[in-house]
């Protein structure tokens, strides 16, 4: 974990999906992320993937912009609204912290045809 408080905060969820229930998932996490980067100016990033050959195995790269942010983001209704709808799908949840070494990113093409939820 950075020391500065003001430096970005960057962090890994490896989460594992109960597979029956992960349609439901993937469309509340796709929610969660464009409300959290929409509303919160201090997410600065959230990416999630599947694993190809696992898809209910998640991975989310996080990036905020302080500790701070990353704490504010935990209390938010948008936030705290997708941990209770989600608590039973969950099976495990690994969070694991890293210090930044170098974040660059362009934005994804958008298009009506690719939302988040069309990305499997």
């Amino acid at each position: 974990m950075p020391s500065d408080p003001d430096c970005p905060l960057v962090r890994i969820a490896e989460l594992e999906i109960d597979p029956s229930r992960l349609a439901r998932y993937r469309a509340l996490l796709a929610e969660e992320i464009a409300a959290s980067v929409r509303l919160e100016p201090g997410v600065l990033s959230l990416q999630a993937t599947a694993l190809k050959h696992a898809p209910n195995q998640i991975r989310i790269l996080e990036v905020y912009a302080s500790r701070a942010a990353y704490e504010a983001h935990l209390t938010t209704p948008h936030f705290l609204a997708y941990k209770h709808a989600t608590a039973d799908m969950v099976r495990s949840l690994r969070l694991i912290d890293t210090e930044p070494v170098a974040i660059f990113s362009k934005p994804l093409p958008q298009s009506p045809a690719r939302t988040p939820s069309s990305y499997s």
